[in-house]
């Protein structure tokens, strides 16, 4: 067995069921959960019309890892109308298995355990993958304090230079999971200096970019990059994916683009790991990269949604709206002492709505979990039941807490 399993610590999920098991929930309401941040809007008919009429022949033989050309040159004409970034499709993209899976590959590809101290650095709180991932590939995560009074974004300031020199990857999560932060251009240039000087990759998690609520979508890394005069892109690897943008969780597919002297290595990799895409998978990836319609549709659903529930929960919580992504991170109020697992038992049993403890996607770091004492809502079902959901958690805040009223 791989010793480096026993380092893993339990999926955010498992340790909800786990907390939930002896929960008995109110049979009075229907279950609603805000647990899981599975998009379920509606899958566009024209991607699963172009799923269906490449079934006929796109089962007849193996794919290759690199995908086919014209699914990496729509990947590239994406990336060139969302960013105004011209990437190579043959040597700067490759198609991949979601991001979940690229994240996690990717640090099996970059990290040199042999190096003394080999060191991943990732926000915190942040999506488990990353330490995983880091930990799998023989590296020590190192989890970066968080600012509250900006929506808990990472302070990459307050890493210590001894680790930076230590750091081989960085993960960045921008728009942030489960915060929904956006890194400005001012703290690229900071990453981008400290890779200059340290020689370390960035891998920019960017899977919610197209869930935004202001008028200019957020700012990714290759687009910072182009404007920070990096046109090599070097050292830099975005990761984005269909799930959440075209409402396609179960088609399981994404791309990375970036530096072609990472992505050389990286499909080398994935080559062994057999992660290609099946070609039905890729024809319908091609039509949903090359049509924005329904990606502004989608938008449009969570904005509205977004404009109901947000202003009702911030009546009893301590919530604003976030700068992009489908999460409202939300603090309990006062009568619950921080303690956002006995906040979210208690809601699941009085009023049969589940939400994830803020705890259990962060770590303990200076004394400190930065999650203690906020929970992650996904507003991804329909407005009508995530406002039902809200009515509810308002109801129940103001009968624990009878001194908060709206």
């Amino acid at each position: 067995m791989n010793p480096l399993l026993s380092r893993l610590q339990p999926y955010p999920f498992a340790r909800l069921r786990q907390l939930m098991a002896d929960v008995t929930p109110s049979p009075a309401h229907r279950p609603i959960s805000l647990g899981i941040g599975e998009p379920r809007h509606a899958t566009p008919a024209f991607i699963q019309q172009a799923l269906a009429d490449a079934l006929p022949t796109g089962l007849a033989g193996y794919p290759a890892t690199a995908g086919e050309p014209a699914l990496r040159e729509a990947c590239a004409g994406w990336i060139r109308r969302r960013y105004g970034v011209a990437v190579d499709a043959a040597t700067q993209v490759l198609p991949v298995l979601g991001s979940r899976e690229a994240l996690f590959a990717l640090a099996q590809t970059l990290v040199d355990p042999a190096r003394p101290g080999a060191t991943v650095v990732c926000p915190n709180p942040f999506y488990q993958i990353y330490e995983g991932a880091a930990l799998l590939a023989g590296a020590t995560p190192h989890y970066v304090p968080s600012d509250p009074a900006r929506n808990f974004a990472p302070r990459w300031d307050a890493v210590p230079d001894e680790v930076w020199a230590r750091t081989q990857l960085v993960y960045v999560c921008s728009p942030g999971n489960p915060t929904g932060a956006v890194m400005p251009l001012d703290e690229w240039r900071l990453l981008f200096e400290l890779s200059d000087r340290h020689g370390f990759a960035i891998a920019s998690d960017e899977c919610y970019s197209e869930i935004y609520f202001r008028d200019e979508p957020p700012l990714g890394g290759l687009e910072a990059a182009a404007r920070l005069g990096r046109a090599d892109l070097r050292n830099l690897i975005l990761l984005t994916s269909l799930s959440k943008r075209s409402n396609v969780p179960g088609m399981r597919s994404g791309f990375v683009t970036g530096d072609a002297r990472l992505i050389e290595p990286f499909l080398l990799y994935r080559t062994y790991h057999g992660s290609a895409m099946s070609p039905v998978v890729q024809a319908a990836s091609i039509a949903a990269w090359n049509d924005e319609a329904h990606v502004a549709e989608n938008r449009r659903l969570y904005r509205e949604k977004f404009a109901q529930v947000t202003p009702l929960l911030a009546q009893v919580m301590d919530v604003r709206l976030p700068d992009a992504g489908f999460y409202l991170w939300a603090g309990v109020p006062p009568a619950w002492r921080g303690s956002d697992t006995a906040f979210a038992r208690e809601l699941l049993a009085q009023y049969n709505v589940t939400v994830l403890p803020g705890s259990f996607l962060a770590r303990e770091s200076a004394g400190h979990n930065p999650g203690q004492g906020r929970v992650r809502m996904a507003l991804v079902a329909a407005t009508a039941e995530c406002l039902e959901a809200a009515e509810r958690i308002v109801q129940f805040i103001q009968s624990s807490s009878p001194e908060i009223t709206t």
